[in-house]
C-alpha cells in the first residue's frame, strides 16, 4: 500500500467509497498516479473538470490575482466580483439579474430554497423521483434516494417527490402552501435521465398559473456538459432560480444561485457567506467561462458526445440495457450492478463512476479528444465482454 493511501486511510472520515488510486497530476482528460500511470478521466471531478484538468486559462487568473486579493467579504465592493456578476447576467436568461455566490452546488440548492420561503412566504417544495440535490438538510430533503436521507430523518419538512418526466403528478401534489418545484434538466446521480421538452413547458406553465417559483438545478449540466452553455437551452424554457456550480471555476469551489424579480433583493443578513465570491474564485471563474466560450465547448461536446454515444451503442453485449444521454453526460445502463464495472474499468487505466445501481456513468472533460473515447469505449467492451 502506498503512503499517500495509508494516511488517508488512517485519518480520513470513512464517508467515500475509496479507489485503489492516488491521483497525483493531471492535464487534459488525462490524469497521473503517483507511480505515473496515466489514466483517461470521465469522472471529472463529477462533472468540475469540464475545461479539463491544469487549464491554462485558469492557472494565469489564479496565479495573477492570487498576486493581488485573494479574499475581499461580500460587504465590500470588489473588482473582480463585478465582472463576474456582469458575465453571468450576459450568459444567463434575461428574467435573471442577481447572484448569490457560495461554495458548492449544495449550498446553492440550500441558498434557492431559503430564497423561495422568503419570496413566497411559503414553506413546501415539489422535487423529482430520483433527484439528487446535494446533503445539507434543505438540499437533502428535496433528494429523492433513501439511502441519503434515512440516516438524517427527520429532515426539513414539506418536501414531496413525484415522478419525473410526469406532470400529471406534479399538478396533483400543488396546495395552497406549495412555493415551488425544483427539477433537473437531467437527472445525473439518479441514471442519467433526460426530462423531455413537453415536461418543462408545462411545468413552466403550470408555474406561472399557480405563482410557484421554478428552480432549475443545473449544478451538473452547466456550462457545456450537455451540448449547450445550460441544459434547459435545449428547450427555451427558462426557470425563475438557475442553480449552477462544479464547473463554473475551473476546478476552484464555487456555487451560485442566480435569480431575478420573482425573488427580489434578500433582506439585509438573511443569508451570507464567507468565502462565496471571493476574487480568487471569481477570476476563476471568469477564464473558465472565457475559455469555454472561446474554445466552443459545449458544440464539441455536442458533437464528441453524439460520437461518444454511437460508439458505445455499437458495443454487443448482452449486459447493456441501454445507452443514453446528452452531450458529454453518458450513461450505460447494464444489467448488473455498476459499480462492479467501475472498478474493471479502473484496471484498464479508465476513471469511471456509477450513477445510482446498474448505471455506469461517463463524463470526461469537454476537452477529450477522439481518440481518447475511442480508447474508452474499447475498455469498456472488454471489461463487458468478460462477463458476456
Amino acid at each position: 500500500m502506498s503512503r499517500i493511501i495509508e494516511i488517508e486511510n488512517r485519518y480520513s472520515p470513512g464517508c467515500y467509497s475509496m479507489r485503489d488510486i492516488a491521483i497525483v497530476r493531471g492535464e487534459g482528460a488525462i490524469v497521473w498516479d503517483e507511480n505515473g500511470e496515466r489514466y483517461i478521466d470521465c469522472v471529472a471531478g463529477f462533472g468540475v473538470a469540464n475545461i479539463g484538468h491544469a487549464n491554462p486559462y485558469v492557472i494565469k487568473a489564479i496565479n495573477e490575482q492570487a498576486n493581488k486579493l485573494i479574499t475581499c467579504p461580500s460587504v465590500f465592493y470588489n473588482d473582480k466580483r463585478a465582472e463576474l456578476m456582469k458575465k453571468l447576467d450576459d450568459i444567463t436568461p434575461e428574467n435573471i439579474n442577481r447572484f448569490f455566490f457560495c461554495n458548492s452546488g449544495t449550498e446553492a440548492d440550500e441558498g434557492a430554497l431559503k430564497f423561495v420561503r422568503l419570496a413566497t412566504g411559503k414553506t413546501e417544495f415539489i422535487a423529482a423521483n430520483r433527484s439528487f440535490h446535494g446533503r445539507t438538510f434543505g438540499a437533502l430533503s428535496a433528494t429523492w434516494a433513501e439511502k441519503f436521507r434515512k440516516p438524517f430523518m427527520p429532515l426539513v419538512p414539506g418536501f414531496y417527490h413525484v415522478p419525473y418526466n410526469n406532470i400529471e403528478a406534479i399538478a396533483e401534489k400543488i396546495n395552497e402552501k406549495t412555493a415551488g418545484v425544483i427539477v433537473e434538466i437531467v437527472q445525473g446521480e439518479g441514471g442519467i435521465h433526460i426530462g423531455n421538452k413537453d415536461y418543462f413547458l408545462s411545468l413552466r406553465k403550470i408555474c406561472d398559473e399557480k405563482g410557484l417559483i421554478l428552480i432549475f438545478d443545473e449544478i451538473q449540466t452547466g456550462f457545456g456538459r450537455t451540448g449547450k452553455m445550460f441544459a434547459y437551452q435545449h428547450h427555451n424554457v427558462y426557470p425563475d432560480i438557475l442553480c449552477i456550480a462544479k464547473s463554473i471555476a475551473g476546478g476552484i469551489p464555487m456555487g451560485v444561485v442566480c435569480f431575478g424579480e420573482k425573488i427580489g433583493e434578500i433582506p439585509r443578513g438573511a443569508h451570507g457567506s464567507t468565502f462565496g465570491g471571493n476574487p480568487l474564485v471569481c477570476a476563476a471563474a471568469l477564464a473558465a467561462i472565457k475559455y469555454i466560450e472561446d474554445f466552443n465547448l459545449p458544440e464539441k461536446a455536442d458533437e464528441l458526445g453524439k460520437y461518444f454515444i454511437q460508439r458505445l451503442k455499437e458495443i454487443n453485449s448482452k449486459l447493456i440495457r441501454e445507452v443514453r444521454g446528452l452531450g458529454l453526460l453518458i450513461g450505460i445502463e447494464l444489467k448488473k450492478r455498476s459499480f462492479e464495472y467501475v472498478r474493471k474499468l479502473l484496471n484498464h487505466k479508465i476513471l469511471a463512476n456509477p450513477a445510482g445501481p446498474t448505471v455506469l456513468r461517463l463524463m470526461p472533460p469537454l476537452v477529450i479528444k477522439k481518440d481518447q473515447i475511442d480508447e474508452v469505449v474499447e475498455k469498456v467492451e472488454k471489461v463487458l465482454k468478460e462477463d458476456g
